[in-house]
């Protein structure tokens, strides 16, 4: 009997991956990515040099992604079948064989294989191998603290409602915003809300080649892709902040 193993690859530096995840996707001969239709994948980008000569490929193309609204009735039907889809013929290869599915960041933060697990249940032997998300490694790249003392750090969807990023914002010192893109003037129009445009940054491609770390007051709502992340860093209870520990 074979098995699933989704090997987390981190925040997108190969050299940054567990030990474990790297070892198992040398050696896998049967390897699954998620990818938007005519791209090569940022998962399958990450791992290129790392593939033996025989390995088998199995692409996951999603049928949709920013084409329509995620809380439409036409994309959650879509994307429900897209994942029964999968989950079926996974839980089918994986039957006679050791398959390993990538999955950039953390599986189980925000990862696409989370729809895979619960519908893989009961079904096929599954082992999640975790890995840092990719917002440490772009709270990293700004290289100072993210979080001081008893900080609360709050991540947001840029997919949310206004009035619920605005709530948020409010509530949080620290705050980690995901899924920008075309969602990027209302996260704008949310942080000015609530004055913490200033202290915004934007990180592109955190810990890639192509990194871009940039004040996100600088940056035009055109110029920011669907998986770049927004931090604004809290300040804590640190005597430097003339504030007492």
């Amino acid at each position: 009997m074979g098995r699933i193993i989704c090997a987390g690859l981190g925040p997108g530096d190969p050299e940054l991956m567990s030990v474990k995840s790297d070892r198992v996707i040398r050696g896998a001969r049967h390897v699954a990515y998620f990818r938007k239709k005519g791209r090569a994948g940022q998962a399958r980008t990450i791992v290129r040099d790392m593939l033996r000569d025989d390995v088998l490929e199995y692409p996951m193309e999603y049928p949709v992604t920013t084409e329509l609204r995620f809380d439409s009735a036409e994309y959650r039907d879509l994307m429900v079948d897209f994942y029964a889809e999968w989950a079926d013929r996974l839980a089918e290869l994986a039957r006679d064989h050791e398959v390993v599915v990538l999955c950039e960041g953390d599986p189980f933060f925000y990862g696409s294989f989370m729809h895979l697990h619960t519908r893989l249940q009961g079904r096929a032997e599954v082992e999640v191998l975790p890995a840092i998300p990719g917002m440490v490694g772009c709270w990293n790249a700004l290289d100072m603290p993210f979080t001081w003392g008893d900080d609360v750090m709050s991540v947001l969807m840029g997919t949310l409602p206004d009035a619920d990023l605005v709530a948020h914002m409010e509530r949080a010192d620290a705050l980690v915003i995901m899924k920008t893109g075309r969602n990027m003037p209302r996260v704008r129009a949310a942080l000015v809300a609530t004055g913490r445009l200033e202290d915004a940054w934007l990180v592109e491609k955190g810990t890639m080649a192509g990194q871009r770390v940039v004040r996100l007051a600088d940056v035009d709502d055109d110029d920011c892709p669907y998986f770049a992340i927004v931090l604004v860093h809290g300040q804590g209870r640190r005597p430097e902040a003339g504030v007492p520990t």
